[in-house]
């Protein structure tokens, strides 16, 4: 298993060592970021600078060679006012699922407000409505429906977080905290992810539960 902090120690090191006083913050999101990490997890590493330009990605790039575990490096790479201008329904997702290490983005929670949490279960809702139904007829690929479930999950924590104004994390926990038929959401989304397979029948239970979940939020929020 990676020891994360020794990994992010260095990462802050190397990204001194090549911008400098241009970073502006550092977080680290996913499942290191919710202490959830498995074996061959990503690390999704989150790099905030005054301004990104397209040699800031290849000194980026290069920098990531020289660290260990590089194949698993993933995450968000971003000027501080790209993010800023930044879809208000995206940001909130964005803000609540990183843990900070270098500095704060407290300034994004100006422009999260009630209305854009709602908008990102809508859309988020639509985008897994849609390709739940696509792949039930085509695809019919249970690691696309895995996929689904997960983004299921983040639309599960901003429909609590509009209810409670609480974020939670962890999967477990956040299935312990929610009622149906958010609970059901999540308790698939965790036997799916303890399942190398799927059977036939689950394939098709599972995915009419989550079509039918999903399109319930959807009218539920579309306003």
């Amino acid at each position: 298993m990676i020891d994360i902090d020794k990994w992010l120690e260095i990462f802050c090191e190397r990204s001194r060592e090549v911008f400098a006083d241009r970073i502006r913050f550092v977080g680290i999101q996913g499942s290191f970021g919710r202490g959830e990490q498995k074996p061959g997890s990503d690390i999704d590493v989150v790099l905030l600078l005054d301004r990104m330009e397209m040699d800031d990605l290849r000194r980026y790039d290069a920098m990531l060679n020289e660290i260990p575990h590089r194949e698993l490096a993933c995450g968000f790479v971003s000027g501080w006012q790209e993010l800023k201008n930044w879809d208000a329904a995206e940001l909130f997702q964005f803000y609540y699922d990183t843990t900070p290490i270098v500095g704060d983005i407290d300034e994004l929670l100006s422009v999260i407000d009630e209305d854009s949490v709602r908008r990102s279960i809508h859309t988020g809702a639509c985008g897994i409505y849609h390709a739940c139904v696509h792949n039930f007829l085509h695809e019919k690929d249970s690691g696309i429906l895995k996929g689904l479930y997960k983004s299921a999950r983040f639309v599960v924590q901003a429909v609590y977080f509009l209810q409670t104004e609480e974020y939670i994390k962890q999967k477990a926990l956040l299935k312990e905290a929610v009622s149906e038929p958010e609970r059901r959401v999540m308790e698939i989304c965790l036997l799916m992810e303890e399942s190398d397979s799927v059977s036939k029948d689950n394939f098709e239970s599972w995915s009419q539960e989550l079509i039918l979940w999903s399109g319930e939020i959807i009218r539920k929020y579309c306003g």
